[in-house]
């Protein structure tokens, strides 16, 4: 019997990645998830283009179900994804600046998550009026064509559009290693900017592209820098929030437009979750009312609440105002590029111009070929009983045709487009046109030609297309422009309620903020049996909480991250709110607002380092600050003070010193191992270190003169 191993065959992997995965992965890449210059992936292509063919363009509309079905002769993926692919397009959904499906029935919405599109067999659709300047000249061989998959019909590789769809429509795509995701542009802005590049290719797009503009509306939040990176390298990103009313006799607010990004479900569940979580308590109410007449989420606020500023937490808290990464990424002759908006124009001109020569030359062949019938009709026209007489005393058929090229020096074609003229058409009439129609067709080839061999000619057609486009289909943008600088920026303490808390900190970790009213209704603390409370703090529920811990470490925490607490609570267990090291312990706990004063590290050493709150200020939301003290020597006491405040250090042996602050001298650096306030020897250490109250007369007696002190027995009593 043959081991297993006898059957294992060993491959390099990058030789199995490449002769496996790489045809895969350019497979995607190619013919699938990315669009190319005429703006359409291969699965839209497909679908329109059957529908083209199933004279959809001027035909009544037809079930959606047998718009899938023919699909299926070019797409031999299921009826599910085609149908997805058609519902996009499609107007009802309202996911394109220019739709080119005109749908009727239930179609679903881009803006929502949870309202389906009906099925297939439901809903009719036939093709958009803008669906003409897409298959303009796809009879006159403006594009190649390739075979279909079984190779059973024919399909174009690009549709001929006669305008820029790639940057009108909104695109995204995933392919194998990279993605694609384009931002859709206003139709007229679009069509100005390939005009003005068409008549000088140095022209600065952003004088005639303000910004990318939306189906779904929204205002996006402008800064020129940013649009001009976009607009010239195809990445970057920028915001755009939804718009909405204040309904002042309602106390409501009213949502009807939303960033393209997310849809409503979205936001309602982010908002939902942020009232039960309480971090936000100005409404009462958040509900859906979009209808027929299009989106709507209402908001029903309570008594008193500002509408703007609740908004301005909305927005940063939820996706009413979310951003868009761009990545035009798109094929340029089976090649995937990221590319700025004008290199984008400028390859669909060079794509739009090949169009427009190919077409030309077809059709300067097809009037050559009719030039060279009628100049051959004219010979015999000029003769014509001449011509009767032939065909009439020939004794058989086939030499007709040989009697007719010998007798009028004509060509073959020639002479069997002769022979076939019905008697009917040999009159005046016929004559006089014929000879009108050889001298048109010469006009007409002239023409052709003069535009093939100018590149001027060839521009003011793809001008003249482009401003025809512009006139019969260009709307206004729906996405308005919002300064970045018009935007009112709420700072972030506006957006939490302010009040009067007190701070109970135990040696079990716990820390209860009870609010002043509560604390004045209520009992005695509840503390667990063998817990006690280490720290009492007043603050307010603004503040930044510090927690310094034993391992040197201090976390960083806002104060209304954590919720209210009662008498009666054990409040929040700080190690669960908190990533702690192993076996690490809260210390010591301080809050401030503005950082202000300093905090005093002592250590058994007798040193102590007299620290600015303010090192411990960040910039970003930092949660943990390591090196947050000195680690080398043992910490006995931390504490908060201001210069006017006086600390008591005590030894083992008893022997204490009252210190002012001032005395001893600031270290800006968080690790310091501070100044010799309390002088040690090397069997008796400090052990202590604590605030002292307001001093009695006594006690200012007691005071150091000077550092460091030797200190000796106080009785404070």
């Amino acid at each position: 019997m043959k081991s297993m191993n006898e059957n294992v065959i060993k491959q390099n992997i990058t030789e199995t990645l490449e002769n496996n995965y790489m045809p895969y992965a350019m497979s995607v890449i190619v013919s699938r998830a990315l669009p190319e210059i005429d703006g359409f992936k291969p699965s839209h292509r497909k679908l329109l283009y059957t529908m083209y063919r199933m004279n959809l363009l001027k035909a009544a509309r037809t079930k959606s179900a047998n718009i899938v079905g023919q699909t299926m002769k070019l797409n031999p993926h299921g009826d599910g994804p085609i149908y997805e692919t058609m519902v996009r397009l499609t107007k009802g959904y309202s996911a394109l600046n220019t739709p080119f499906v005109d749908s009727k029935g239930n179609f679903g919405k881009v803006y929502s998550r949870d309202m389906a599109y009906a099925a297939a067999r439901y809903t009719e659709a036939k093709l958009s009026d803008i669906c003409n300047e897409v298959f303009k000249d796809i009879e006159e061989n403006a594009v190649d064509y390739v075979d279909n998959y079984d190779n059973t019909m024919k399909e174009p590789v690009l549709l001929p559009v006669t305008f820029p769809s790639i940057l009108a429509n909104p695109n995204q795509g995933i392919a194998v290693g990279m993605a694609s995701n384009i931002c859709s542009f206003n139709l007229k802005e679009i069509c100005e900017a390939t005009i003005a590049y068409l008549k000088n290719e140095k022209a600065d797009m952003t004088e005639y592209i303000l910004a990318p503009d939306f189906p779904t509306g929204g205002s996006l939040i402008y800064h020129s820098e940013e649009m001009k990176e976009i607009l010239s390298t195809g990445r970057g990103s920028f915001k755009v929030r939804s718009k909405y009313t204040y309904v002042k006799k309602e106390n409501c607010i009213e949502i009807t437009e939303i960033p393209y990004t997310t849809t409503v479900e979205a936001i309602i569940d982010k908002i939902e979750e942020l009232v039960k979580t309480g971090k936000i308590k100005e409404l009462s109410d958040v509900r859906d009312e979009t209808d027929l007449s299009g989106l709507k989420i209402a908001i029903d606020l309570k008594r008193n609440i500002d509408p703007d500023l609740l908004m301005g937490k909305l927005f940063k808290m939820t996706t009413l105002e979310d951003s868009f990464s761009c990545n035009f990424n798109i094929l340029i002759k089976g090649k995937p590029e990221v590319l700025g908006v004008k290199t984008i124009i400028g390859h669909w001109c060079e794509f739009r111009r090949d169009c427009i020569v190919r077409k030309s030359l077809y059709n300067i062949e097809k009037m050559e070929k009719k030039h060279h019938l009628l100049l051959g009709l004219k010979k015999i026209l000029l003769d014509i009983d001449k011509a009767i007489d032939i065909v009439r005393n020939t004794e058989k058929e086939k030499q007709v045709v040989p009697n007719l090229m010998e007798t009028f020096d004509i060509s073959e074609m020639q002479a069997e487009y002769v022979a076939e003229i019905k008697l009917r058409h040999l009159n005046k009439q016929y004559i006089i046109n014929t000879l009108k129609e050889v001298e048109l067709l010469e006009n007409d080839i002239k023409k052709l030609k003069d535009i093939i061999e100018n590149e001027n000619k060839i521009k003011k057609v793809i001008i003249d297309e482009l401003k025809q486009t512009q006139k019969t289909y260009g709307i206004d943008r729906r996405t308005s422009i919002l300064k970045r600088e018009e935007v009112v920026v709420h700072e972030q303490e506006a957006f939490v309620e302010d009040y009067n808390v007190k701070l109970f900190f135990t040696d079990h970790q716990y820390l209860k903020k009870i609010t002043l009213i509560s604390l004045r209704s209520s009992g005695e603390q509840k503390i667990k049996d063998d817990d006690t409370i280490i720290q009492e703090l007043d603050s307010s529920n603004r503040s930044d909480l510090l927690l310094f811990t034993n391992r040197c470490n201090v976390y960083k925490i806002k104060l209304h991250e954590i919720e209210d607490s009662k008498a009666s609570q054990f409040g929040v267990y700080l190690p669960n709110i908190l990533d702690l090291e192993e076996n690490e312990q809260i210390i010591a706990i301080h809050t401030t607002i503005d950082y202000t004063g300093y905090m005093l590290f002592g250590f058994e050493t007798g040193k102590v380092a007299k620290v600015p709150v303010l090192a411990y200020e960040t910039k970003t939301n930092r949660r943990k600050l390591v090196k947050a003290y000195y680690s080398q020597a043992k910490c006995q006491g931390i504490v908060y003070a201001s210069d006017e405040d006086y600390i008591k250090l005590t030894r083992e042996d008893g022997k204490a010193a009252i210190v002012p602050v001032n005395m001893i001298s600031e270290k800006l650096k968080r690790d310091s191992s501070g100044i010799q306030v309390l002088n040690i020897t090397k069997k008796i250490v400090m052990n202590q270190m604590e605030k002292m109250p307001e001093l009695t007369e006594k006690e200012q007696k007691l005071a150091a003169k000077n550092i460091p002190v030797t200190g000796k027995q106080i009785d404070i009593g």
